[in-house]
């Protein structure tokens, strides 16, 4: 989603038996064809006496936990618990039914129509396809300032309505009654079944949002209709859920509570973990000590999986110096993304030499080579005079507080010193604050992780189409790189569109309003009687299916 705190669609882990003995990059898939239900049924644990309560760390305070303004993976995992969408994605891979019970799709692929099943909200309320109108347009609402609103462009006239060019009425989604919700679509949208499983899609309940702005920032005022509600939330503290017992499928659902603790210090979490005091350290929702993972791995108590997610630093297109391109290219092509992966992060990574990652990339070979010093020094030099400049003033690069974070923008402060000439400060932020300064462009250089929400490379491009785009942080805009993705939107040839795509992706690199630095791997350890965790290739988790033996 999605902005991933951490340093963190081809596949789905299901974290249970399977990867009990394995570790370092062994993990594989298992029960990779069942159906979520079926899945649960097979790797059941005997019931053990008392409740069941899985403990985890989530690293950092989630900025929300109402899906229409969801926009990173904190946020996602704990909306994920407490809500459901008309799908949502299974231990294969694949969307399944979920509130919608029936799906039927026109010849056309343009008009899709869900009947939804008999379920209720946390609060015992009916949800109705009248909630999921009720949230996308919201989501869509200019008031609402969803920075995921983009994501509903797909439904007609999602884009129009967003950007004051159309009316509510006009958005393509309608209830048809209180059990039937009918969606039309811009273009046939092959992955359109992936999205509503997606926060942004998923209903909110209109009487509790309208009756209190701040419902989705306390326990005691949220409502959810998810495999969880929340019981308790302590903020930068702690923040329990419990078991759903108005959820359509409790049956499935065998935890009865998670405990989540707010630790940012990652040795700290490892530390509980070894000490008992939690059950999972890592991935997804936190991160291991870049110190500890050599002996961790050589113990083969750690998990590791490739996910379709990037990290990288984003410019700010808008303040000199990186208003000019050769500067950022420069400072793109002068570090030596190799060093950095084996001797700070150790788990895997790959060098990225372009936006998209392996599992959608289209030049596969990338757009410019890595620690190409003599290039870089030459387009700096060049952009030097484009600017009216003899050298580089001092900049400043931001992260959001954490060890890892800290380690790699200390290793490529000392490289672009030494290979720009560059004096470069550092500084840290809560996560929080850190992304509402990136959102109001109070920032020169900040890093930032994108994991795929789909498995398509629209889901990565489509992030810089627009220079007011809710996650375009760079203000960044090039007029011919819009006109290709909003082409692609209506080519039906997969090669012909993967061309146009890839066109645009060269664009992007050619002016660099983003540094594309590795792709992700996914590091944790875990109590070998947790079972059930799914954890899907693009990088997002889901207790539903979860137990502790």
């Amino acid at each position: 989603m999605k902005k991933n705190i951490f340093v963190a669609m081809s596949s789905i882990l299901v974290l249970g038996a399977a990867l009990a003995g394995c570790g370092g990059n062994s993990a594989q898939p298992a029960d990779s064809g069942q159906k979520p239900s079926d899945n649960n049924q097979q790797a059941a644990a005997p019931e053990k006496s008392g409740p069941k309560v899985l403990k985890l760390n989530l690293h950092s305070e989630p900025p929300t936990a109402d899906p229409g303004i969801s926009e990173d993976t904190t946020s996602a995992a704990i909306i994920r618990a407490t809500f459901d969408g008309l799908t949502r994605v299974g231990a294969d891979g694949q969307p399944h039914e979920s509130v919608a019970q029936k799906i039927e799709t026109s010849e056309d692929g343009l008009t899709y129509t869900f009947h939804l099943r008999d379920s209720k909200w946390s609060n015992g309320d009916e949800v109705t396809a009248k909630d999921f109108e009720y949230a996308w347009k919201r989501a869509l609402d200019p008031a609402t300032a969803s920075n995921y609103a983009y994501q509903l462009y797909y439904v007609k006239n999602g884009e129009a309505f967003n950007k004051g060019k159309a009316g509510k009425d006009d958005v393509g989604v309608k209830a048809l009654d209180d059990k039937t919700l009918e969606v039309k679509l811009e273009n046939p949208t092959p992955f359109f079944l992936e999205l509503t499983a997606f926060p942004t899609y998923f209903p909110v309940n209109q009487k509790v949002v309208e009756a209190d702005a701040k419902w989705a920032t306390e326990a005691k005022t949220h409502v959810g209709n998810g495999p969880y509600k929340m019981e308790s939330w302590e903020h930068k503290s702690k923040l329990v859920v419990v078991k759903n017992d108005n959820y359509w499928d409790k049956d499935t659902v065998k935890l009865d509570k998670i405990e989540f603790a707010m630790v940012e210090d990652e040795n700290t979490e490892l530390s509980m973990f070894d000490n008992g005091e939690i059950d999972w350290a890592g991935s997804p929702t936190s991160a291991l000590p870049t110190d500890a993972i050599p002996a961790l791995k050589e113990s083969g108590k750690m998990k590791s999986q490739p996910i379709a997610g990037t990290y990288w630093y984003k410019f700010n297109t808008e303040k000199a110096p990186f208003n000019n391109a050769k500067i950022r290219k420069a400072f793109a092509y002068s570090i030596d993304r190799q060093s950095l992966i084996d001797n700070i992060l150790q788990t895997g990574q790959i060098p990225a030499m372009g936006a998209l990652p392996m599992s959608m990339a289209i030049n596969k070979d990338g757009y410019f080579k890595d620690h190409d010093i003599e290039t870089a020094k030459q387009l700096l030099e060049e952009g030097l005079k484009e600017q009216g400049l003899s050298k580089l003033p001092a900049i400043t690069l931001s992260y959001n507080t954490s060890e890892g974070h800290k380690k790699i923008a200390e290793a490529i402060q000392d490289q672009w010193k030494k290979n720009l000439g560059v004096d470069v400060k550092l500084e840290n932020k809560e996560w929080k604050v850190y992304l509402e300064d990136l959102h109001q462009g109070n920032y020169q250089v900040g890093r930032m992780g994108w994991l795929g929400d789909f498995n398509d490379p629209i889901n990565f491009l489509e992030l810089y189409r627009d220079k007011d785009g809710g996650n375009n942080d760079t203000r960044w805009e090039n007029p011919k790189y819009k006109e290709l993705l909003i082409k692609s939107a209506t080519i039906q040839n997969h090669d012909e569109r993967m061309k146009v795509l890839g066109d645009a992706e060269a664009i992007l690199m050619d002016e660099m309003p983003i540094m594309p630095i590795y792709f992700y791997t996914q590091s944790w350890v875990q109590k070998d009687n947790v079972k059930g965790v799914v954890i899907s290739g693009l990088g997002d988790v889901d207790w539903k299916w979860a137990t502790v033996e």
